[in-house]
């Protein structure tokens, strides 16, 4: 069998590729809706309550560092609430939170805050 040495077959096959109508669309299905992926950020926290003590771990799987911070409730009218100072979670690093109000706890939450 011989082989062609005319560049003329290649060059019609590679115009036939280039020619061909090109959309992206196609590739996701007919009425798809592109969304953007989820953005993941944010440490997992916990919190426990022993009177009137607060203990709080958070545990931060993203690549981005998390502020985070504690806010303690007292339960009393008379009992100062607090919010903790902001401590910078980085990648894979666990941190303790602390709080504490004089007699009872009414509610315990953690801020979260995106560094740049």
């Amino acid at each position: 069998m011989r082989l062609s040495r005319s560049p003329a077959p290649l060059t019609v096959a590679l115009a036939l590729v280039l020619a061909l109508p090109y959309d992206a669309s196609s590739l996701t299905g007919a009425g798809s809706v592109h969304r953007p992926a989820p953005e993941l950020f944010g440490a997992a926290c916990r919190s426990s309550v022993r009177g009137s003590h607060v203990v709080a771990y958070c545990h931060n799987p993203y690549v981005d560092t998390d502020r985070v911070r504690l806010h303690v409730e007292c339960a009393q009218w008379w009992d100062i609430d607090t919010d903790g100072s902001p401590v910078d979670t980085g990648p894979a690093m666990t941190v303790r939170l602390t709080g504490r109000c004089w007699q009872d706890v009414r509610s315990v939450w953690i801020s979260h805050q995106k560094t740049d």
